[in-house]
């Protein structure tokens, strides 16, 4: 029988690894200094253990350090130095700045970032579209407070919340900054860069009025949800012509009052009534983009679900449940190597001409970690050999 025509000198996860070119990983441990005194686990050992952490969906440090004692001899084609004792890998994600695994990540999705552009939605607004939102993971300590009533034993959950901004064609976190569950999502409003090429989406819970007459300041659009309680005057109705998706139930121009410590402003702004027929319900979205059709306006917002869809894959297909450390650093150290694994994933799903699920991609890497298969060549058409065998039997039955 002719050998596998998958078959490849290095492992899955040495493929995996080997799309981190090496002059990233040597540019943000110069920016970060982040193996001055380290003696025998470095960075890039760090990085390594981490990603097998994420990819294999390990939940201790044992299970981490075990599983990778049992790769011993076998580890030159991920680029693994040092196989990391359990103390070591604790030490490391305590004491090593995670700054560094943010900068690893930002790096590689600049590297990436032609692979998972996609121009389409830009080509026809004309403008870059950035969604943003939070997501909250609970842990078990208390970490970092967390929100909710405390219970009646008087011991509290900590949380961690993750404030994320994606560009609408690359599906994967531009920005990310953490904070402590408690924290209000406001306060990533004051780390936006306003621009005129710039339309932000983003839910009600971001309600700000300060914020919205900053963004028409400096012509940044958004496009967000009006409260339900919000206090108005309506100024004016736009006709809605016969060519506007009879969606649209209503067009107006309205007025709300900033209120800060200089007094009392008006803030014109544009509101629209539409309503879903696929979900049966009807909404008002509140935008400062006045010379969008209004069906337009609609079909922006409907693209934040994108954001909510980031979320949940991140936190299905990588271990964000259970982590290794019981402090900061080490959380937010899991959290950037799941982005990474998550990154990594995006770029081979783009490049393969071949229709693979999300999930089905992790779970195939997993599976495959340590088997020595030509990734791209496998997924492209994995049942290729097997073909090729069930051929040659049929005719051998000839005879």
């Amino acid at each position: 029988m002719d050998k596998s025509t998958h078959f490849f000198g290095n492992s899955v996860f040495g493929q995996l690894i080997s799309m981190i070119p090496s002059n990233i990983i040597t540019k943000s441990v110069s920016q970060c200094n982040s193996d001055y005194y380290t003696k025998r686990f470095c960075t890039k050992d760090h990085l390594v253990s981490m990603l097998f952490c994420a990819f294999a969906k390990c939940s201790s440090l044992r299970e981490v350090s075990g599983a990778m004692l049992g790769l011993s001899g076998k580890t030159k084609h991920f680029q693994l130095e040092h196989i990391p004792y359990r103390s070591t890998l604790s030490d490391a994600n305590a004491n090593r700045d995670a700054q560094v695994f943010c900068n690893i990540y930002n790096l590689l999705l600049r590297q990436y970032g032609y692979v998972l552009s996609d121009s389409r939605i830009k080509d026809v607004i004309d403008k870059q579209i950035e969604i943003f939102d939070s997501t909250t993971m609970s842990l078990f300590k208390d970490i970092l407070s967390c929100v909710g009533r405390k219970p009646k034993s008087g011991k509290s959950k900590g949380g961690i919340k993750m404030h994320t901004i994606i560009n609408v064609d690359e599906r994967v976190p531009k920005m990310i900054w953490f904070s402590s569950a408690a924290t209000n999502d406001h306060v990533l409003l004051n780390k936006l860069v306003c621009d005129s090429n710039t339309i932000y989406v983003f839910d009600k819970g971001y309600n700000d009025y300060k914020a919205f007459e900053k963004f028409c300041t400096h012509n940044t659009g958004f496009v967000t949800r009006i409260k339900d309680n919000a206090v108005y005057d309506c100024i004016d109705e736009n006709e809605i012509d016969a060519s506007i998706h009879s969606g649209v139930k209503q067009d107006a121009i309205i007025e709300l009052t900033v209120k800060d410590k200089d007094g009392h402003r008006k803030l014109r702004l544009r509101k629209v009534r539409f309503y879903d027929r696929e979900l049966k319900r009807e909404f008002e979205f509140l935008t400062n983009l006045h010379d969008m059709r209004p069906d337009m306006v609609a079909a922006i917002y409907k693209l934040r679900w994108q954001i909510e869809l980031l979320f949940k894959q991140l936190k299905q297909n990588f271990p964000l449940k259970y982590f290794l450390g019981d402090n900061e650093n080490a959380i937010k150290i899991q959290i950037y190597c799941a982005l990474i694994c998550n990154l990594l994933m995006a770029v081979i799903q783009k490049t393969l001409k071949r229709s693979w699920g999300f999930s089905n991609l992790v779970s195939f890497c997993k599976i495959h970690l340590f088997n020595y298969l030509h990734l791209l060549n496998f997924l492209e058409n994995p049942d290729k050999d097997w073909r090729k065998v069930q051929c040659k039997l049929e005719q051998l039955a000839l005879f």
